[in-house]
């Protein structure tokens, strides 16, 4: 993903952004979370007690050479960034699901993540179309622009104007009639 052409703002505000509104090719940057060591240590012994996430003293003898934060963890920072820079407050149905998932860098207390999101694709759907499929690849970022995890997956949004022809859909200059073929009204 490149930062070249990167946005700081999405052109719709949340409460009125809708599928149309996500335009493939377009790249995003937001947000911005401190990780703390308290954070990592509490997340983990809940949900991933792993020793070099829940033990400071025995993580800086094991394979990362310090304490660092689950992939899990890591997940649920970018979850709370892409909700609340990213995802719609009026038009966003959830996702069917990630086709992929990495984590690419420990994250480790101190460090400062951020959102970067590519849209890939957009399309109606075919079954439904009051909405549309969004595909988007997204990577969070460190403090040195170093990318420690990245996902590609889909989100379902709603249409603004669910009966009106798509991109996809209206007909090109040598489809549409010629005004000898259009009936007056």
């Amino acid at each position: 993903m490149s930062s070249a052409s990167v946005r700081r703002a999405f052109p719709a505000p949340k409460d009125d952004r809708f599928f149309e509104d996500y335009e493939p090719g377009a790249v995003y940057e937001f947000g911005s979370v401190k990780v703390t060591e308290e954070e990592i240590l509490e997340f983990a012994r809940r949900f991933d007690p792993q020793i070099f996430h829940t033990d400071p003293e025995a993580a800086a003898n094991g394979p990362y050479g310090g304490l660092i934060a689950s992939g899990w963890h890591t997940s649920a920072l970018f979850m709370r960034l892409y909700a609340e820079h990213f995802l719609s407050d009026v038009s966003s149905l959830g996702s069917p699901g990630v086709d992929q998932l990495r984590w690419r860098q420990p994250v480790r207390p101190g460090d400062t993540l951020r959102l970067r999101v590519e849209i890939l694709e957009a399309r109606t759907s075919k079954s439904k179309p009051d909405r549309g499929i969004a595909r988007i690849r997204s990577e969070v970022l460190n403090q040195d622009d170093e990318v420690v995890m990245d996902v590609t997956a889909a989100n379902l949004l709603l249409r603004r104007h669910p009966g009106a022809p798509t991109s996809e859909e209206a007909p090109t200059s040598e489809e549409a009639p010629t005004p000898e073929e259009t009936p007056d009204a």
